[in-house]
């Protein structure tokens, strides 16, 4: 997926070659999908998809790109928050698209795809279609309608019969949409992210996905298409690996990782706790209330997103039950110790061991990087409740 300020993808073609296609010379056009392996930035984690075209009559080699955005906006980052993220599709030399691929030492796989001459015509004449100014523009949505959603349905929606699709997905437990993202932060060392991700994004994240929804991400789909069929005969013809780059380890523990770092805290808070000294009764109180005023603030962040963003990615977020926004004001009250901040407590204290004790049969799978946070909601709120 492709920053517009990195590229000098240009229209300077317009498309105008597809203008000296005949109908006796589209037997020399060949079709394939491209798919990009994962970078080392959040927004190329997950790879990229696009459409490559070659005409050898007339010796030109394009690319159909759907990852195109712009963040030079103003407005970007607030318009992403809210989840009004728009992208468009661009055409460019194959040369250029592949240079920061070669840059990032990034993989490209390419599919050949065995389509009719009609087919052929048919995927051209709508691409050309949909890369005019008037249509060349799409709201993204990260696993709903993204740039490899879009390469897949234009390629779809010109065949004269139906691609038939075999199961990649695992029989007996397909994964959820938060499982197959999970896979790809895991390997890519993203932890923080997918701390972020997981505390954002609601329980619609973890319905199981269906075969072909799961290729929304680059990888399935070329998985997809390798065992897909068309006209009785296999959909890609030939596939080879146009740029190879070495494989990177996933780490499976990070010191720097929310995880540890919380848990940390957590045990050194805990342990704290059960002193009763003036000065570390001086520290903990300290503690409560910069605790709890973050743990507001990820809730106030958790309900903007719910009930700003346009899509509903980030409804029904169960993490809005240990992550309450009005912890951002109970916290400056925690030395009042009146009976409603204590009962205050008590009861954030109760949510969140109840959420812990149904950690894995909850809906929603939480980040292993809440559970020290909801320990130390349940031993801080527990003392808090019991000062006198």
């Amino acid at each position: 997926m492709k920053l517009l300020g990195r590229f000098c993808y240009t229209l300077i073609f317009c498309f105008s070659f597809l203008i000296s296609f005949s109908q006796t010379d589209t037997c020399h056009l060949r079709i394939s999908l491209l798919t990009c392996g994962p970078g080392n930035e959040l927004y190329s984690t997950f790879g990229h998809t696009a459409i490559r075209i070659i005409d050898s009559s007339n010796k030109l080699d394009v690319v159909f790109n759907y990852g195109i955005f712009d963040d030079s906006d103003p407005y970007f980052y607030i318009k992403f928050a809210r989840g009004i993220m728009r992208y468009q599709v661009a055409g460019e030399y194959f040369k250029d698209f592949m240079e920061e691929y070669v840059e990032d030492k990034r993989s490209v796989a390419e599919q050949e795809l065995q389509l009719s001459c009609t087919e052929k015509i048919n995927l051209l004449n709508a691409l050309k279609e949909n890369s005019r100014d008037d249509k060349k523009y799409y709201d993204y949505q990260f696993y709903k309608d993204n740039c490899t959603i879009r390469a897949k349905d234009m390629i779809k929606k010109s065949t004269d019969q139906s691609i038939i699709f075999k199961n990649i997905l695992p029989a007996k437990a397909p994964p959820s949409f938060r499982q197959l993202i999970h896979d790809y932060l895991d390997n890519g060392n993203h932890s923080w992210s997918k701390f972020g991700i997981d505390l954002l994004l609601g329980s619609h994240l973890d319905d199981v996905a269906t075969n072909e929804q799961a290729m929304f991400l680059p990888d399935y789909l070329m998985k997809g298409f390798d065992s897909a069929t068309i006209h009785q005969q296999k959909l890609v013809s030939d596939k080879k690996i146009i740029l190879s780059s070495g494989t990177k380890k996933a780490e499976s523990f990070s010191w720097l990782s929310p995880f540890f770092i919380f848990s940390l805290v957590a045990i050194v808070i805990i342990l704290l706790s059960f002193n009763n000294s003036a000065s570390t009764k001086k520290i903990l109180n300290a503690f409560d209330i910069v605790f709890f005023f973050f743990i507001g603030l990820l809730g106030i962040l958790i309900a903007f997103e719910w009930l700003g963003r346009v899509d509903e990615v980030c409804r029904n977020n169960m993490n809005i039950l240990w992550a309450w926004p009005t912890h951002v004001v109970a916290a400056f009250l925690i030395n009042k110790k009146t009976k409603f901040i204590k009962n205050y407590f008590r009861f954030a204290a109760l949510i969140a061991l109840i959420l812990l004790i149904g950690w894995f049969w909850w809906h929603q799978q939480f980040n292993n990087s809440f559970a020290p946070l909801l320990v130390l909601i349940i031993v801080r709120g527990f003392f808090i409740s019991t000062k006198k």
